[in-house]
């Protein structure tokens, strides 16, 4: 890319190639082959058919391909919106385009649209992993809108899924809307959310095979009045994922499988980790998954909060265990098995939940013996499974759970052991 910016200045930033700041204002990782430029100066042009720099300044639209990008799958292209002080449009025409790391970082002097009707691909051999980077980053914006017209975000992450490489990242947006995006092959997460207040995403598109590691769908941390609403998720790992510090957080319209389900969690693998209130699941269809809808704690973990929580309105299609709160969650060898996890989790519903167990225990909620749960609701309950082992159960640890309406099957019939 042809353009730079640090967090202080006022330009909008956009750079491939060389990926310059991180929301704190810490450098990326770089090569030597790869230096920044310095703030306020111009970055060289892109590899052949990159463009220049667009110049700052009255204009408030940039074209890309006006400005001189291919858009035809193989060229390196770039582009740099204006600094307008009113609101600005970057327009990506019809074409695929392939970038390598590109970040918008703000804040800008007013808003921005970025709107899209071509596609992104990222090249697919893995240069090296970049902390706390992303393929394309989207920084420190207010008053942002994406606009993706069913634009297709590329990761081409098959050979970096063993790698651990980047992701899309969306950080410390503002009354912001991401629309009609979809991410395929992402090379981690899809899309990660942190840090933002009064984001909306809607009609989001997540595809990537089972067997695609750590590619959660989209995972939302540390923010503040997110609606995820309307999205159709198929990915290796968990469809949506709710990290620590999340707030006000609406799921609606999701369509999740393949992939390990909804979660919110895990929590208490770290100190000082944020409390998780007011998150809402509902009217989804979760398909051919490991997991439905989850709450996952580490054992042996530092204090922690996770309350008013509610699932609701959820069918499941062939999920195993659709239900689960597992406060024993060990997924690696180095967790503390047996020490009470610390997380206290109260006001925590699962409701009008009905459909398949693709597993004989169809709702299993383990709670921590050291930090009991407090007010977990089932309400209308009507999952079945029709498999070699007989009826679905409910199987139960270290709690009771409140009960209203329909329950099938009967709850805590069966004691909840650890593990799958």
């Amino acid at each position: 890319m042809v353009g730079l910016r640090r967090a202080k200045t006022v330009l909008l930033v956009l750079v491939v190639v060389i990926s310059n700041t991180i929301a704190n204002g810490a450098p990326c990782s770089r090569t030597k082959e790869s230096p920044a430029a310095p703030v306020g100066a111009t970055a060289p042009a892109a590899a052949a058919g990159g463009l220049a720099a667009a110049p700052a300044g009255a204009a408030g639209s940039l074209d890309v391909k006006a400005a001189g990008a291919k858009g035809d799958g193989t060229t390196d292209d770039t582009a740099v919106p204006c600094e307008a002080a009113g609101p600005s449009t970057m327009t990506v025409p019809k074409g695929d385009y392939l970038v390598n790391e590109i970040e918008f970082l703000g804040p800008c002097k007013g808003p921005v649209t970025f709107e899209m009707h071509g596609n992104m691909k990222a090249p697919s051999t893995v240069a090296g992993s970049k902390p706390n980077c992303g393929w394309i980053d989207f920084t420190n914006l207010a008053d942002f809108t994406l606009n993706g017209n069913g634009a297709i975000f590329d990761g081409q992450g098959s050979i970096a899924w063993k790698a651990n490489d980047c992701n899309i990242r969306f950080t410390g947006l503002t009354n912001s809307k991401i629309i009609g995006i979809t991410s395929t092959n992402s090379k981690l997460f899809h899309m990660n959310v942190l840090n933002c207040k009064n984001v909306t995403l809607e009609n989001i598109g997540i595809d990537a095979p089972p067997e695609s590691l750590n590619t959660d769908g989209i995972h939302i941390g540390r923010s503040i009045g997110v609606n995820l609403l309307g999205a159709k998720i198929k990915t290796g790992d968990d469809c949506v994922s709710i990290g620590d510090g999340t707030e006000n957080l609406i799921v609606e319209n999701v369509e999740c499988g393949p992939g390990h389900g909804i979660a919110v969690g895990s929590l208490g693998r770290y100190p000082n980790e944020q409390p998780v209130r007011g998150v809402t699941v509902r009217k989804c269809i979760i398909k051919n998954t490991s997991n439905g809808v989850r709450v996952k704690t580490w054992p042996g973990s530092p204090p922690g909060i996770a309350s008013n929580i509610i699932f609701e309105d959820i069918t499941m299609d062939n999920v195993s265990t659709p239900v689960l709160i597992d406060q024993e969650y060990c997924p690696y060898a180095d967790c503390k098995a047996g020490v009470p996890s610390k997380v206290k989790l109260s006001d925590v519903t699962f409701k009008n939940i009905k459909g398949t167990s693709a597993t004989k225990i169809a709702v299993k909620l383990i709670c921590s013996v050291g930090t009991p749960c407090t007010n977990v609701a089932l309400a209308d309950i009507n999952l079945v499974h029709n498999g070699a082992e007989g009826p679905a159960v409910g199987a139960c640890a270290n709690m009771k759970p409140v009960l209203t309406g329909q329950m099938i099957p009967p709850a805590c019939t069966e004691i909840a052991k650890p593990g799958p």
